[in-house]
Formats: structure tokens, C-alpha cells, sequence
């Protein structure tokens, strides 16, 4: 019986097809590309639905197809999860948050996680080895931080990314890079480094479009998983499918 997961971003949908816990297809989808996400889907052979989104979502015609001869979950604060959420707010918790989330708990059980899911913003989440979700911070991402210099200062310009980020920086531009990238860098091992003080050892796991570069330059062990939020969403879907049945 295969799962379909359906993650609906700010920029693109990002699909998965999982059988149990394996990931066997995924695609990534621009936003109004319904024809090729419609021709990708009838190729597929899948059971149950969940669908996340953080803000657009899917036609009418698409959702209803999704809808036919499947088990459809559409995510929600109501949606029944394997963890314990202790998030004072879950009607205002982002939806990828939450399966970034449960996407550690899946993989790392009766581990605690700090889960940094770094792209647009940049998120940090803490999840016990008891399966309790504790909260987490939301920050400015990389392209945010380099963005929001340039937009609300007169002189400073508008840079880009870099790998090459040194100790000090040599021109405005360097220490700019260096300002937005180290800045990230050392506010999520900060954030780490309380974590570990509060609970003891705990894995870090990073997602999202900049992950990799976290990992390299973080001094921790860290765990890279590009697919977190898939197969979190997965988790979820698994979790409601079995209460039915």
C-alpha cells in the first residue's frame, strides 16, 4: 500500500511516494504546473493522501482527484500526530515545522533532536526522547539576512551567498557575507549548545535548501536529510491510516 505526500511550499510542490517508510519516487512541481503534476500522478499507484501547505494550494480539480478512491488527510492542528505537542499555538504552527518534526521522531526514536530546517526562514525545533514536541525559533534565512541589509540601509549593497566566509571580513561585501552566514551559523549552535544543557545529548538534524551548507561549517555531528518534511508528512499519514483501519 503506498502513500503519496504532497508538501506545498512558498516557491515549489514537492511530492514524495513512499511504500511503508521507503521513499521509491519524488518530484518537485512549480507552482500552476497542474497538467504535468496531473500526468506525473496517473503513473503512480497510491492508496492514501496527505496533503501540507503553507499558503497556495492545489486547484479544485486536482484535490478532487486526489480525493477519489483514496484516504485524503488534508493537514491541519486537528490532524492526530505520533507525538505530543506542547506548542501553545498549533493552529499558527507551520505544517512543514510539525512533519519536520515528526520526520526526526520517525528516525531518531527515543533520541532527543534539535531539527534546523534551513531555507526561506530558518527554523529550529526540539523534540524530547519522550516524543514531546517542545517549540522552537523561527529566523531569518541566509537570502533573508543579505536582503534585509541591502533593503533597509542606503549604502549597503546587495550581495550573494558565498562559501568562501572567512573569520574577518576584508570588504563591505565579505563582511556582509560573513555577518549573515557566521551570524546563522553560530545562532543555531548557540541554540544547540542550550538544548544539550537542558536535556542532555541530542542529534541535530538539518533540512531544507541550505542544509548543506550548515553541515559543513557547524562543528557538531550533524545528520543532513533533504527529504525530513516528506517523510515526516509520511509518518503522519501512516499514523491516521492505521487508526482507521
Amino acid at each position: 500500500m503506498n502513500n503519496l505526500v504532497i508538501d506545498i511550499g512558498n516557491n515549489r510542490i514537492k511530492v514524495g511516494v513512499f511504500n511503508q517508510a521507503n521513499l521509491i519516487a519524488r518530484e518537485v512541481f512549480d507552482h500552476g504546473a497542474d497538467e504535468k503534476f496531473m500526468i506525473w500522478l496517473t503513473n503512480q499507484s497510491v492508496e492514501n493522501v496527505i496533503l501540507s501547505t503553507v499558503g497556495k494550494s492545489l486547484s479544485p480539480e486536482l484535490e478532487q482527484f486526489l480525493r477519489s478512491n483514496r484516504n485524503f488527510i488534508r493537514l491541519s492542528h486537528t490532524t492526530p500526530l505520533p507525538i505530543r505537542n506542547q506548542y501553545k499555538t498549533p493552529e499558527t504552527l507551520g505544517k512543514d515545522r510539525i512533519a519536520a518534526v515528526v520526520g526526526a521522531f520517525a528516525l531518531y526514536p527515543d533520541q532527543h533532536c534539535v531539527v534546523i530546517d534551513a531555507g526561506t526562514c530558518i527554523t529550529m525545533e526540539v523534540l524530547r526522547k519522550d516524543g514531546i514536541y517542545l517549540g522552537g525559533n523561527i529566523a531569518p534565512g541566509l537570502q533573508m539576512r543579505l536582503k534585509a541589509m541591502h533593503a533597509f540601509t542606503e549604502r549597503l549593497p546587495e550581495v550573494m551567498l558565498t562559501d568562501e566566509i572567512t573569520a574577518i571580513g576584508y570588504s563591505t561585501e565579505s563582511a556582509m557575507q560573513n555577518g549573515a552566514q557566521w551570524g546563522a551559523i553560530l545562532e543555531a549552535e548557540g541554540f544547540v549548545d542550550q538544548m544539550a544543557a537542558k536535556l542532555g545529548a541530542v542529534n541535530v538534524i538539518l533540512t531544507g535548501g541550505d542544509a548543506d551548507f550548515f553541515a559543513k561549517k557547524m562543528k557538531r555531528k550533524i545528520f543532513v536529510h533533504h527529504n525530513l518534511v516528506l517523510s515526516g508528512l509520511n509518518k503522519i499519514l501512516s499514523y491516521n491510516v492505521e487508526n482507521l483501519e
